[in-house]
């Protein structure tokens, strides 16, 4: 890992590596029932930078993850994406995809020293929005979504993820929550 960059990765800098942890907990909806699953996850943090934007320059984190249940050796869940730090304008961002056709770009301000923060996208928005596949939008729309993170004293980072579902067949908003702790590897 390049020092230079590690240096210039502000509150992200902590989550450069691999982490495991397997004490997940996902509350989805499956077959119209909410569920809950225990799973185990594996991400992994690589330094990239600096990348430019004319006079932006952003320093980040090109992150996969992949989660299973547990005792189980078949994902259900996967995200490719970046993790990026603006230190002029002191914003995070994380942009994600998933294998379903769903891409979130959310984003938050953020102090470049802080262990904790929150990043935050809107169906809509043109800065730190959402989009779906035209079947999710028609039948499981993400209308937000939202990720607390927590770097702790421990060496250890947790995550409390909110993604809002409009399921028209039920006429309700549904909290897909995920939350987990992982360990560096």
């Amino acid at each position: 890992m390049s020092e230079d960059i590690i240096n210039n990765l502000g509150p992200l800098a902590p989550l450069a590596g691999t982490w495991e942890g397997n004490g997940g907990i996902d509350t989805s909806r499956i077959h119209s029932k909410e569920t809950v699953t225990k799973f185990r996850e594996r991400a992994v943090f690589e330094p990239v930078g600096p990348v430019n934007n004319g006079p932006q320059k952003l320093y980040g984190l090109r992150y996969s993850m992949t989660a299973w249940p547990l005792g189980s050796d078949d994902a259900f869940h996967e995200e490719l994406g970046y993790w990026l730090w603006d230190k002029e304008h002191g914003q995070v961002l994380k942009t994600l995809m998933v294998p379903r056709g769903v891409t979130v770009n959310a984003g938050g301000s953020v102090a470049a020293d802080s262990r904790h923060f929150r990043l935050e996208a809107q169906c809509g928005s043109e800065t730190y929005g959402i989009m779906s596949n035209q079947f999710l939008d028609e039948t499981y729309k993400t209308k937000n979504y939202s990720v607390d993170v927590t770097v702790n004293d421990d060496g250890t980072f947790s995550y409390k993820q909110d993604t809002q579902l409009w399921i028209p067949i039920n006429q309700a908003i549904f909290h897909h929550t995920d939350e987990n702790t992982l360990a560096k590897v």
